[in-house]
């Protein structure tokens, strides 16, 4: 195998050898014959193209020297670019001859379904022959292989022989294997499916000596001179936003670029896409940086442009700086210079300059954080003082903002009697009260801003029909906020009162969850 530097196609070629290499000893089975099979036709179409692209190299080579006017040191480049083609040929033309051997050898035809994929003792009497080593194996395909690459190593310096035992080989370690010669490492106990894999490798690593060699005497004649054939008109802005009143600057100028290169690009060091058009695709999210006072943090990226030129990759760069704008939050609530203790703030947070790219994400220290179903929408359930709300948007941090929090108005308390507010002054005509309820009314700032949290309701109070100073009947434990005073109204003489005194209070938040509410209420309402 030739040494350097190897192009992706050449390295998977490579593996597919090894591949090959390590079945080769195995028992294997109908299913693996057929992956040789695909290795093989894989092989083969590939080792088609590259003979055209040699075809083509070399009449490359030959429009080169009649465009420098038939240099004779020209000349006899494309002389020796010829010679190669030719013997590349004739080696190629008769791996395909010992392809067909062995197709025949096997009762398999070129160009039909193979019938018989396994066919080793066929295989071994064909390559290998007997015992006085007759086979092709030994007196055609190994000493042919090996010329072609002394031949080619004037042009590839690198080259190595191309049919070797397997002493030499470094890629076969097993010991068991390490005593055979080439062609029973090659073809021993080998379906006639791996032979074949087996040819059309060499046939490709002969093609790619070739490759090299003619790539090395294009160079020499200029046949890879770079033709900016491409020229278009640019114009790069200082902005493409200007204000009223202010200057529009820019820069307008030729651009120029080759078709018959492809040139390899990077950003910040990365590999970078590059388009049929021979342009890079330059996209990258914005980070924030150390903004100054007006929003703005100064940033830069470095873009690299790589090709060869004449054997040498030339490389250009380039630093492009740029400017961050801090984004703006805009945040929209009920009540969004302050939020309610253990309540449900609901937030609207929008960022405009981000626009479709704005997928926002929250957290939040002093309280709980629920994103919405909208974009932007979040319920903040403070549970300190104060709150800090971050948010960030695709992994990115935009901007935080903090709050206080309020406490919790506590509700007031009312007594209804017969239907109407009982009058703690004035009293209240004892057989009216056969009823009453106690309401918890929210505080209406409260109520406005956060209606499912401001959900109040009495839940145990006690009531006590009192006569003088003391108590004309035990006192009467009521649940919840309605009462029936039924008996009190028929044990009730004037001037004695009713003293209520309210016991829990409850308060259920938006997420349909009670809480006990700290409040102290008492009633004297005097009886009529």
């Amino acid at each position: 195998m030739a040494g350097g530097k190897e192009t992706p196609r050449q390295k998977m070629i490579g593996m597919m050898y090894l591949v090959l290499t390590a079945l080769l000893a195995l028992q294997v089975n109908s299913a693996i014959l057929l992956k040789f099979k695909f290795i093989d036709d894989s092989l083969l179409g590939v080792n088609d193209k590259t003979s055209v692209g040699a075809d083509g190299t070399v009449k490359g080579i030959q429009a080169a020297v009649q465009k420098n006017n038939n240099q004779p040191r020209d000349l006899a480049v494309l002389k020796q670019s010829e010679e190669i083609r030719a013997k590349t040929k004739e080696l190629v033309s008769y791996l395909r001859d010992v392809r067909q051997k062995l197709l025949a050898a096997t009762e398999n035809k070129e160009g039909q379904e193979m019938t018989n994929l396994s066919g080793e003792d066929k295989v071994a009497i064909t390559m290998l022959g007997g015992q006085k080593h007759n086979g092709i194996a030994y007196t055609g395909l190994k000493p042919k292989l090996n010329e072609y690459s002394e031949f080619i190593k004037q042009y590839v310096p690198t080259a190595t022989p191309l049919a070797i035992d397997a002493k030499d080989d470094p890629r076969v370690t097993e010991k068991a294997q390490k005593n055979k010669n080439f062609a029973e490492l090659n073809f021993e106990n080998t379906p006639v499916v791996a032979a074949l894999a087996t040819i059309s490798q060499k046939e490709t690593e002969v093609l790619k000596y070739e490759a090299d060699a003619l790539s090395a005497l294009a160079q020499k004649v200029g046949a890879k001179t770079i033709v900016f054939d491409k020229i278009g008109a640019f114009a790069s802005a200082e902005s493409n936003t200007v204000a009223a009143g202010t200057k529009y600057k820019a820069e307008l100028f030729l651009t120029a670029s080759a078709s018959t290169i492809s040139p390899r690009m990077t950003l910040n060091g990365s590999p970078l896409s590059v388009g049929p058009d021979g342009k890079g695709k330059v996209e990258f999210t914005a980070r924030p940086g150390a903004f100054d006072a007006s929003g703005n943090a100064k940033a830069s990226w470095t873009g690299t442009i790589r090709f060869n030129q004449n054997g040498r990759d030339t490389t250009f760069t380039v630093k492009v700086p740029y400017t961050i704008t801090k984004p703006v939050m805009q945040i929209q609530s009920a009540s969004v210079q302050a939020l309610y203790f253990k309540c449900g703030n609901k937030l609207n947070v929008s960022v405009p300059a981000l626009g479709a790219q704005y997928k926002p994400s929250f957290s939040a220290s002093g309280a709980a954080a629920i994103p919405g179903s909208k974009t932007g929408d979040v319920t903040l359930i403070p549970n300190s003082k104060e709150v800090t709300l971050n948010v960030s948007s695709g992994g990115n941090a935009i901007g935080s903002q903090t709050f206080q929090v309020r406490p919790i108005p506590k509700p007031t308390i009312q007594c209804f009697v017969g239907g109407r507010e009982a009058n703690e002054k004035q009293g209240t005509p004892g057989t009216a009260v056969r009823s009453m309820t106690l309401k918890a009314v929210p505080d209406a700032g409260f109520a406005t801003f956060l209606p499912d949290d401001a959900r109040f309701r009495v839940t145990r109070y006690e009531v006590t029909l009192v006569r003088g100073r003391r108590p004309a009947l035990a006192t009467k434990t009521v649940n919840g906020p309605q009462a029936d005073l039924s008996d009190v109204v028929n044990a009730y003489r004037d001037g004695d009162r009713l003293y209520v005194e309210v016991k829990e209070v409850q308060r259920m938040n938006f997420q349909g969850s009670t809480e006990p509410v700290s409040v102290s209420k008492q009633f004297n309402i005097p009886l009529l």
